[in-house]
């Protein structure tokens, strides 16, 4: 029997088994929480997957594919990611605050062994590790407060200069119905 073609359900993808032999075609994972990925960054509206629902490779990065003989089989939990709207481009994985922060050198203690702290630094600096217990450099503070201070000042300072122009503005105005009030009585007096 001749299998019908088939076709990328990713929108603004054309790719279809028809006219590209090269392109590889999956279906959705089973896995209800992947299957949900999926249907998120398909990003298509009122999208009800089927059994005949297919992504093509394109949309897989080189290191979402198992390595096989001649077929070309995602690894598990993969979840497509390269589309037209990011220019089939992925940025770049922004490093985490750890590998961001310098910290000042610790010293290690001679009775461990010389491999300890690496491995250490290794589970530390693991993409999954999150120190979220160390705390902020106590200049660092020292400088956020100060110009937390020097804000404050300043929206104080603002204030009562708008103020003082809201009370310039009241008494001009007090002056010019005044002058008015003045004119048109010495317009009635000269009647």
């Amino acid at each position: 029997p001749i299998l019908s073609p088939e076709h990328c359900s990713v929108p603004l993808c054309q790719a279809s088994s028809r006219y590209n032999s090269v392109l590889s075609f999956h279906s959705v994972p089973d896995d209800p929480e992947t299957r949900r990925k999926w249907k998120v960054a398909i990003r298509r509206d009122n999208f009800t997957i089927t059994d005949r629902t297919r992504v093509c490779s394109r949309h897989f990065t080189p290191d979402d594919f198992r390595d096989t003989a001649g077929r070309r089989l995602l690894k598990k939990g993969v979840v497509p990611s390269l589309f037209q709207w990011n220019s089939f481009f992925l940025p770049p994985q922004r490093p985490g605050v750890w590998q961001r922060t310098e910290r000042p050198a610790v010293a290690v203690v001679d009775s461990e062994p010389e491999d300890a702290p690496e491995e250490a630094a290794a589970s530390v600096n693991s993409p999954g590790h999150r120190d979220n217990a160390s705390l902020p450099d106590p200049a660092v503070v020292d400088l956020a407060l100060e110009e937390n201070r020097s804000l404050i000042e300043e929206i104080k300072h603002l204030r009562e200069e708008m103020e003082r122009m809201t009370l310039r503005q009241r008494v001009l105005t007090l002056q010019f119905r005044l002058s008015h009030l003045k004119l048109c009585l010495c317009a009635h007096e000269c009647q």
